[in-house]
């Protein structure tokens, strides 16, 4: 083939994929954030059709900014890759690179964490009606504990429904989490002819085989029982901070015994250095409460929410 030939067949083929590519720089970063966001959104957040409709749409736009070409600006006769202002300069490009790469990395970080988080407040919610109704068969108090199991069937139910479709990127590869919600479940059920007419002792010993369970799921999974706690004790915790910054004395004093009993639990698991710290402020933001001068308050419950922060950011 002559020089000539080469040159025209090279302008062809320049000009073939020029007229194939229909988009512009900006259309290509708009489509990459939010094709990679949904990709995200798919595989951290959601479960079912969506999940799959979320991939598909992610793909496509991220397919599509890399080939810069859209079929459907084609058919529809769309056309935003010609004209003036199609060449972006180097800072342009850098700072869309940027761009794609904080959605990439900080999206997938923040919803690893995020998802992970929301799974132990979850449990947190159910937990709770379990711990009070061991705790009440154990006193024999059998009012109390009815009312609390049933609460409990219902709170789990619906942990159980939640968890059987959707699993946070924390516990994607566990495959035992689905037969072990369904044991807990029988044990659950198990016990009721025990709490509400029964040998409310009985119905103890039997409801204590359930937290074995639940620890070998979040050992396995990667979670520290000082996680659970940790969540568990902020929700209380916040609270309290809320009645610092509103300079409340009375509710101060009034949430300390439930806020305490909660920062046991953590320290139970763990006491450092970092953990003393947080019940040092603790304590400190009670006995300020103790002052007329309420001015210091706010900023006492700052200090009590940084140490908190520390530990959870590390550990939580």
């Amino acid at each position: 083939m002559t020089p000539l030939r080469v040159n025209k067949f090279a302008a062809v083929v320049t000009f073939g994929k020029t007229m194939m590519q229909n988009m512009n720089t900006l259309d290509r970063i708009v489509r990459a954030v939010l094709g990679i966001a949904l990709v995200e959104l798919a595989y951290f957040w959601l479960a079912g059709a969506w999940q799959i409709v979320a991939y598909l749409a992610g793909t496509v736009l991220v397919v599509t900014a890399a080939i810069r070409f859209c079929p459907l600006y084609r058919v529809l006769g769309i056309d935003t890759g010609h004209g003036a202002a199609t060449r972006p300069g180097k800072a342009v490009l850098a700072a869309a690179w940027l761009l794609l790469i904080a959605v990439a990395v900080g999206g997938s970080y923040a919803s690893g964490f995020f998802t992970r988080k929301l799974f132990i407040e979850d449990f947190n919610a159910m937990n709770n009606y379990y711990k009070q109704t061991l705790f009440l068969t154990g006193k024999n108090e059998r009012e109390k504990a009815v009312a609390n199991y049933e609460s409990l069937l219902s709170a789990y139910k619906k942990f159980q429904d939640k968890y059987f479709v959707y699993r946070p990127h924390a516990l994607k590869g566990d495959g035992q989490l689905t037969a072990d919600l369904v044991r807990v479940a029988g044990m659950l059920s198990g016990v009721g002819a025990l709490v509400r007419t029964g040998d409310l002792q009985q119905a103890h010993l039997d409801l204590e085989h359930v937290r074995p369970v639940f620890q070998d799921m979040f050992k396995r999974n990667g979670f520290s029982l000082l996680a659970v706690a940790l969540v568990d004790f902020h929700d209380a915790m916040e609270l309290m901070l809320d009645a610092a910054n509103a300079r409340d004395q009375g509710k101060l004093a009034a949430l300390y015994p439930q806020v305490s009993e909660k920062l046991k639990a953590v320290e139970a698991e763990e006491n450092d250095a970092e953990i003393q710290a947080i019940r040092k402020n603790l304590d400190g933001l009670v006995e300020a409460a103790k002052d007329p001068r309420t001015e210091q308050l706010p900023a006492k419950g700052e200090a009590l929410k940084s140490s908190f922060v520390k530990v959870y950011l590390k550990r939580g």
